[in-house]
């Protein structure tokens, strides 16, 4: 029994742990072929390694979740109730666990006197299904913008807008304290961005606020509902056209998405990002590079680990067999 339990000992100690799951902050594609013009992109809370995303327009009232391990889609979301879907640029996720999706674009220029923003609960279960959603009718304070970043605060459920201007003409507007459907909510402004903004999210612990265009981005700290500070330029990865930013649920990564067919969500180390349960620092992106110094080295561990875990199968075999003689005599 010592001699069994040795073995097994020392098979678990040669193999290690098992592999880590997949994680929330990785690469992945979306492989879909109805996904052509991603704009907006935003983690689930209910499914783990799922994230939301939509096209931005003639595609109609649909939301995708595309599972993150595979880059398939799991389920497809047609919002009920909301119209026809005009210029649907950004999604959101609310403290309520409510998707928040902006029709908030303007290929007008910013002439449409007002857009919309639609509300539905996150499904608890995947797979293709139609969900009643609430319609609210959004104006700006001040005249028409063109827009692309929806973002809804995690602590505060307050929803923000960034327009898609540069030049000290762009702008960060603050919506009302509870939309409501059946009337005009207005959004004021209370920032000036100098960027042309395709996307925003807020950190899971509500204390950043990230805004990017398609070559840069910029991080803002986040203090009593305002911006606080100029701001810190965050790196993004080269994309075709680079259009969505989500934060991945763990807050260690910021996810990048972009427009075209098969296209590539991006992991990149988010400013301040909490350390992982092991310690390290690093995001999803260095994750995926490996822990290896190379091929070979990760070739002959394993090579190792096999090698060891057939050693131990033989010992507990053997010894096995020799207990089960000895019963019988």
């Amino acid at each position: 029994m010592r001699l069994l339990l040795g073995a097994a000992v020392t098979a678990a100690l040669v193999l290690g742990p098992a592999p880590a799951a997949f994680a929330d902050n990785e690469a992945f594609s979306l492989d879909d072929p109805r996904i052509t013009e991603s704009s907006g992109l935003v983690a689930s809370k209910k499914h783990p390694r799922v994230y939301w995303t939509h096209n931005d327009s003639d595609d109609g009232s649909y939301l995708y979740a595309v599972d993150s391990k595979s880059g398939r889609t799991v389920a497809r979301v047609t919002m009920q109730g909301v119209g026809q879907a005009r210029d649907v640029e950004g999604i959101s996720i609310g403290p309520d666990g409510d998707l928040y999706v902006g029709d908030i674009g303007d290929n007008l220029g910013g002439t449409w006197d007002h857009v919309w923003i639609y509300r539905l609960p996150e499904p608890d279960k995947l797979g293709d299904q139609t969900i009643k959603a609430t319609q609210y009718d959004v104006t700006y304070a001040g005249g028409a913008r063109d827009a692309e970043a929806l973002m809804v605060h995690p602590k505060t459920g307050r929803v923000y807008i960034a327009d898609k201007k540069r030049d000290s003409n762009g702008g960060l507007y603050e919506g009302p304290a509870e939309l409501r459907p059946g009337r005009n909510n207005v959004f004021t402004r209370i920032g000036d961005i100098d960027l042309w903004t395709t996307d925003g999210a807020f950190s899971p612990d509500g204390d950043k606020l990230v805004l990017r265009s398609y070559f840069g981005a910029q991080a803002y700290d986040w203090k009593d509902g305002r911006l606080r500070g100029d701001g810190e330029s965050v790196d993004v990865p080269m994309q075709r056209q680079g259009e969505s930013v989500a934060y991945s649920p763990d807050g260690r990564a910021l996810m990048y998405g972009s427009e075209g067919a098969g296209s590539e969500v991006e992991p990149v180390e988010a400013p301040d990002a909490p350390e992982s349960p092991d310690g390290g620092g690093s995001s999803g992106s260095d994750q995926a590079s490996g822990g290896g110094q190379d091929g070979a080295g990760d070739g002959s561990d394993s090579g190792f680990k096999t090698g060891a875990l057939a050693l131990a199968v033989v010992v507990l075999a053997v010894f096995g067999l020799k207990g089960l003689l000895r019963k019988k005599s």
